[in-house]
């Protein structure tokens, strides 16, 4: 198609503001897909994107539209994910296109997240259109929402669009609105063969599907081409778009977004914005987005040893699917072989675990998030550790710096000392506040990661009954004074439940850890003491009571004597069975507490 008719445009907003469902109704409205085999939440194509309302992975479509002047216009859609975790799904999806539907709850207003998405378009230098979402509420406020887009982010309100996906209505003026107001993408009909690469995804029968966005040159089967970032020449296989589905396609011109494939067995091959060109004419790289770097660690250990290879195998398959998350070999005394994995935040945990489960059928078991911590040593080497059992002993450490994240949360105005608490009970210190409007403030503070790891966006919820929003970004490392806790049971150190803290939370974590493990543990022939202790000194302690046979049960009558002999003599058999006696802690009780 002419590349005047191309429209590449990306739906950003808040999580839960409608995005999926307005481009379920552009789907229906443009033909794309018909009524019959029209469904809710259409793009979502994971059990998990369903259950939980949220979008995880970004979807392209194309379809052809009809305008008003008669014309057929060529729309590429890319529905982008919400939540923070995956900003660099958005940033990804946005370097692909030349404009934005914002779209803002008429009932919720401007969130966190919006603004955080349309600084991520303003840098891209994308035409914004503005849609004010789900007008068919009974609580619903439109001027007010066209007011926050003006005071929050200086986007006149005047050019929002009113609609309600769910309803249909106001459809037809957001198609309209595409074809005006997004440029057509520009092309040098000189260049060569410049396509950027912006997902992918494993096929068992065609192997790596590439989703690329052609900016100039052609696509076609047949090609020889280069990926510039790992330097592999392939030769393209098939190329073709989706609607929803892929489809087969002769070529993708200039301005096109779809797939190809070639023949790429190996998932690390593929790096996500990488550049692809013609391998007779390499044209320079496409300025594409930065390595992303995973701020929360976690190890992953196949509950069964036998599935090693197993877990292995799928967590490369889901790297591929997943370009943010990052993982490699380690070892623990405790649980085996298994993996260190990266990840962006809790929700990207969560996820990737869920879907090990799910899709790949595997039995894994998580321990306790952790984060990257930079470690000064007396010698004036830096290391950077992301797991306790790597921190060297305090002797040789100069100083420990730990990885600090600048919050925004939105808030209604009654919660701002609730939220004012939280932060200062997560060790944050408060920058300042603004007031967005007459019901609403944002909270700016600097707060270290590993505080918010846990519970912070679930506190803010319930603290402001659902109507605090939350986004962060990466502010550099702070000094702090940090400690390694470890777990003692019966004298000996259980690396999994070992733990860097800060010192003044040392202690209420140690004890919460040992009365944990006080339940799970099964009681031994001798009391076993299960300690928390920060190098040589025991914070907490909870001891497992010993089962007792009872030994005086022959005596009936007699001296009182016989019965102390008896006695007297079972406590030296536990005295020695305890000095050679090793506690065997059972998998159920790491799963258990790794949970808690």
């Amino acid at each position: 198609m002419d590349a005047s008719h191309i429209r590449n445009f990306s739906i950003i907003a808040h999580i839960d503001h409608g995005k999926t469902t307005l481009s379920d109704r552009l789907l229906h409205r443009t033909g794309t897909i018909s009524t019959r085999d029209m469904e809710d939440q259409l793009l979502d194509s994971m059990d998990l994107e369903k259950e939980r309302g949220i979008t995880i992975k970004a979807h392209p479509v194309t379809m052809l539209y009809k305008a008003a002047n008669g014309e057929t216009y060529e729309l590429n859609l890319i529905d982008t994910p919400g939540h923070v975790d995956f900003s660099y799904e958005v940033s990804r999806s946005l370097s692909a296109c030349e404009g934005a539907l914002l779209i803002v709850d008429a009932a919720q207003g401007v969130e966190a997240q919006t603004v955080a998405n349309v600084h991520l378009a303003i840098k891209q230098n994308l035409a914004i259109i503005p849609v004010i979402n789900k007008i068919d509420l009974p609580h619903a406020n439109v001027p007010q929402a066209k007011q926050q887009l003006e005071d929050i982010l200086a986007i006149p309100g005047d050019t929002a669009l009113s609609a309600s996906a769910k309803e249909g209505i106001g459809i037809d003026e957001i198609l309209e609105a595409i074809v005006e107001r997004v440029p057509p993408p520009k092309i040098d009909p000189a260049s060569a063969l410049q396509a950027l690469v912006f997902d992918s995804y494993f096929d068992t029968y065609k192997g790596v599907v590439i989703h690329v966005r052609v900016f100039n040159g052609e696509l076609r089967p047949g090609l020889q081409v280069k990926l510039l970032n790992s330097s592999k020449t392939v030769e393209v296989k098939e190329v073709g778009s989706f609607n929803p589905k892929p489809y087969v396609r002769q070529k993708l011109e200039p301005g096109e977004t779809g797939y190809f494939t070639a023949n790429i067995k190996s998932p690390q091959e593929v790096k996500m914005g990488d550049t692809v060109t013609d391998s007779r004419r390499p044209m320079p790289p496409l300025p594409g987005f930065k390595e992303i770097h995973p701020m929360v660690f976690s190890g992953i250990y196949p509950i069964n040893t036998a599935d090693y290879e197993h877990l292995k195998a799928n967590l490369a398959k889901l790297q591929l699917n997943d370009s943010a998350f990052i993982y490699q070999a380690e070892t623990s005394v405790a649980l085996g072989f298994g993996f260190r994995c990266g990840f962006l935040g809790l929700l990207h945990l969560e996820i990737v675990q869920e879907r090990l489960r799910r899709e790949y059928g595997m039995d894994i078991i998580a321990t306790y998030p952790s984060v990257v911590y930079r470690v000064t040593m007396s010698d004036s080497t830096v290391k950077e550790i992301d797991n306790p059992a790597f921190l060297p002993e305090p002797n040789y450490i100069d100083k420990i710096e730990e990885p600090m994240v600048k919050t925004f949360v939105i808030c209604p105005n009654e919660n701002i000392g609730d939220m004012m608490a939280l932060i200062s009970e997560k060790r944050g210190v408060l920058d300042h506040t603004e007031t967005l409007d007459s019901r609403r403030v944002m909270l700016t503070s600097q707060v270290p990661l590993n505080e918010i790891l846990i519970d912070f966006h679930d506190r803010i919820k319930s603290l402001t009954r659902g109507y605090g929003s939350m986004d962060y970004e990466h502010a550099g490392y702070k000094e702090s004074e940090m400690v390694k806790l470890d777990m003692l049971v019966n004298g000996e150190s259980v690396d999994a439940f070992s733990c860097i803290v800060h010192r003044d939370k040392a202690e209420g974590r140690g004890r919460a850890l040992a009365a944990k493990l006080k339940e799970v543990i099964p009681r031994q022939q001798y009391a076993v003491a299960i300690q928390g202790a920060i190098g040589g000194k025991v914070v907490a302690r909870e001891t497992v009571s010993a089962l007792r046979k009872d030994v005086t049960a022959k005596c009936y009558g007699g001296d009182i004597t016989r019965k102390r002999k008896l006695l007297e003599k079972q406590k030296e058999g536990k005295k020695r069975m305890k000095s050679v006696g090793s506690v065997n802690i059972p998998q159920e009780a790491f799963i258990e507490v790794l949970k808690a």
